[in-house]
């Protein structure tokens, strides 16, 4: 068999608790804290039925990481789901896993992130654009590239400039995110304060629904609807907290650490949302929200901000939007291409992937791998049909881990667990049901994002027969050599 270079270098556990707390926190908080509020507030037209899907999908969140913790703690390892849906189901639906991450989940997400990091700089000092007929071109009559050109092309920049950050060493960005983190969460916080005492608003506001509004009864079709396409909005500001696992191999402790900062840095970012989405809807009524979602380059918190503190308020804003998209998407940066070198390893992925920088003892070659696909991303299409489509996708694969809990728990009853799943077996068939009842409601829904999520898990087939071919042709060589 083929020996690994000499040169190889190894990953090493650097990382404590409070650390792997910060990136699940800074890998959760990014864009849709500042942004998501205005498609949810269009869809639902209330905002008293706009908090109660933050909060429903924040305890959804909740219990899919309560569930979820569990089988981090069991199998924790660099990789996250793929180690674990080797052991729970097989190599097959490892590989999809991994291929479905690459092309749509995390790629998609660092696209995402990084496009409202350029959105809010464009806000600050306009970037050039393309003509009008140039960005009404289109490719198979669904993909844009050439919309928001100038925005995109920063957008870019900012991966590539985030993935060498993340190419010379974990430290770094783990030190970079935590910093930016701190000022995030504080930024946060002050605008909480500031909006309820000096923001001018009124309670007033959550018992007046857009002029839009109908009200409709819980069971009607129309509803349903609706609301999960705003829980669909939500689950994207939520979304990230897995990632933490791909960095399991980094982690000290692993099995009593990962599972503690999946479960406490959720519930922080639960409490945090809630807060300041109620500040929001208190300070501006629903119909100046919903307005914001017009405008392409509009966010909804520069808006709320800018209508108490003025011009400055919403340059304060905009230069706190830049540093958490900043923060948010160097974390997201950081833990996939574990996943991707833990793939290559065992042959399932682009073999150069296995390569670990002999300096930096990071997976350099999955990082370029990475920052190049996530940067096709960003010029197919727009930021919400990004985040509905890996929101779609990363839901079929929460649902599938949180059923290994009962899968391992049959397989491997006496092994050791440092965390058991709280409110077992309630809490995970309520998060299974709902995984569920979301894909299917966006098939219907938003077929659209669904097509071309599946599209993309779809095109890793032809990957998986090749590789998994010359994996079986190698173990049948072997003991020739």
């Amino acid at each position: 068999m083929s020996q690994q270079p000499k040169s190889q270098g190894k990953l090493i556990q650097t990382l404590g608790l409070f650390s792997a707390f910060t990136l699940t926190v800074s890998s959760v908080i990014g864009s849709g804290v500042y942004k998501k509020v205005a498609p949810m507030s269009a869809e639902l037209l209330s905002p008293d039925l706009v908090l109660i899907a933050w909060v429903v999908a924040g305890l959804i969140t909740l219990c899919g990481t309560l569930s979820n913790a569990e089988v981090a703690g069991l199998l924790a390892d660099s990789g996250g789901e793929f180690v674990y849906f080797r052991k729970i189901y097989n190599k097959f639906f490892a590989f999809l896993f991994g291929w479905t991450t690459f092309t749509v989940i995390r790629s998609a997400a660092v696209a995402s992130i990084a496009y409202i990091f350029a959105q809010s700089f464009n806000a600050l000092i306009p970037v050039p654009t393309l003509s009008e007929s140039w960005a009404q071109v289109t490719l198979l009559g669904v993909f844009t590239p050439f919309d928001n050109f100038g925005v995109k092309c920063l957008t870019v920049l900012l991966i590539l400039v985030l993935s060498y950050n993340n190419y010379i060493g974990i430290k770094f960005g783990e030190g970079l995110s935590k910093g930016v983190l701190i000022i995030v969460v504080a930024s946060i916080f002050l605008i909480i304060v500031l909006g309820l005492t000096i923001g001018g608003g009124s309670l007033e506001n959550f018992s007046t629904s857009s002029t839009h509004y109908v009200s409709r009864s819980i069971t009607d079709p129309s509803f349903i609807t609706s609301f999960f396409a705003a829980l669909l909005a939500a689950f994207w500001a939520y979304e990230g907290w897995s990632a933490t696992g791909y960095i399991g191999g980094e982690i000290k402790n692993p099995k009593r650490n990962l599972p503690l900062a999946l479960v406490l840095g959720v519930s922080f970012v639960m409490v945090v949302y809630v807060l300041i989405n109620f500040t929001y809807l208190y300070v501006l009524p629903i119909d100046e929200i919903v307005n914001s979602q017009k405008s392409q380059n509009t966010i909804a918190a520069i808006t709320v901000i800018r209508h108490f503190l003025g011009s400055g308020g919403a340059l304060f804003i905009s230069i706190l939007i830049l540093l958490t998209t900043f923060g948010c998407t160097n974390t997201t940066l950081l833990g996939p291409p574990r996943l991707y070198y833990a793939m290559a390893k065992e042959g399932m992925f682009f073999k150069s992937a296995s390569y670990i920088h002999p300096k930096y003892n990071t997976p350099s070659n999955a990082i370029v791998i990475q920052a190049v696909w996530s940067s096709l991303l960003v010029f197919s299409g727009s930021f919400d049909q990004l985040t509905d489509m890996l929101i779609f996708a990363a839901f079929i694969f929460y649902g599938a881990t949180t059923l290994g809990v009962f899968i391992l728990r049959k397989k491997m009853p006496d092994a050791h667990r440092p965390y058991k799943a709280w409110g077992y077996p309630v809490v995970p068939v309520i998060f299974i049901l709902f995984c569920l009842a979301l894909i299917t409601i966006t098939l219907i829904g938003k077929p659209r994002e669904a097509l071309i999520g599946l599209a993309l898990m779809a095109s890793g087939l032809p990957f998986y027969f090749y590789w998994n071919r010359n994996s079986l042709r190698s173990t049948v060589d072997s003991p020739r050599q």
